[in-house]
């Protein structure tokens, strides 16, 4: 992961992971009652400034995460947008008929899908796992059980694909990936799915020995190698977000791009 995150002395990653999880998170629940599509757009490109500026990655990935971002957000509004409802026909053609209104509530879901995306990466790619779970524990009390389980789980997620790639190579020196046909192919996906669950099963049952030994499963009070606090950049962090959501709100009434204030009236 060194290779993807370029820069982890920027703002955002100095934040308490905890009041950033919190604060993202009822960016989804503010913007998912958000009907009007002069704040969506607003709010989209505020957002996209914010993931330009605050965003860790390097350049291809990141870039490649907003165009990933926005082919999902033309997937999900295509539906709306082709097949919905409306009293003012644009176009119509067999199954497909495109309404003026359809196209407002399609390009408003598309819309929303982007800022959702947005406003989720602009958390993961500055949030690093281990802070993270330490913040859940000593700011949020999240048991202790459970959020070293995660971590571990989240540790598994890399040395599960080099498994992978280690049947992978074994299948190839054995012949096996010359094999072709439906029949090959289901033997094939069968040998991985047992292969990777036999692995699982003992790699958990020794994580599980392990944490027990160490006593992750106590309820008392525990000591922490990383002290997960608060400082000056938590402060820095909401006001960006007041800023960021505050002035897409203030643009949409003061700079109206379309005359959809509310695409469920429509």
């Amino acid at each position: 992961m060194g290779d993807i995150i370029a820069n982890r002395g920027k703002l955002f990653f100095k934040v308490n992971p905890s009041l950033k999880f919190l604060l993202t998170s009822s960016l989804f629940i503010l913007y998912l009652f958000v009907h009007n599509l002069n704040t969506m757009i607003w709010a989209s490109v505020f957002f996209l400034v914010l993931y330009v500026f605050a965003c860790g990655l390097s350049g291809k990935w990141s870039f490649g995460f907003v165009l990933l971002t926005l082919i999902l957000s033309l997937f999900s509004a295509s539906a709306m947008i082709l097949f919905g409802k409306g009293n003012t026909v644009i176009f119509h053609y067999s199954l497909i008929m495109m309404t003026q209104e359809s196209l407002a509530r399609g390009i408003m879901l598309g819309l929303r899908t982007f800022c959702f995306s947005l406003i989720g990466m602009v958390f993961a790619t500055t949030t690093l796992p281990v802070p993270f779970f330490y913040s859940l524990m000593q700011q949020l009390k999240v048991p202790v059980r459970y959020a070293y389980g995660c971590l571990a789980a989240f540790r598994m997620l890399p040395v599960m694909g080099e498994e992978l790639g280690h049947i992978r190579q074994a299948m190839r020196v054995r012949g096996m990936a010359n094999q072709h046909g439906v029949k090959a192919f289901s033997n094939k996906m069968i040998r991985y799915l047992l292969m990777m669950l036999a692995q699982s099963i003992r790699r958990a049952q020794r994580t599980a020995i392990a944490m027990e030994a160490k006593r992750f499963s106590m309820t008392e009070a525990r000591t922490y190698y990383y002290e997960i606090g608060w400082s000056v950049y938590d402060l820095y962090f909401l006001f960006i977000l007041l800023i960021t959501v505050t002035s897409g709100f203030i643009c949409s009434s003061l700079f109206p791009v379309t005359p959809f204030t509310n695409v469920l009236d429509h």
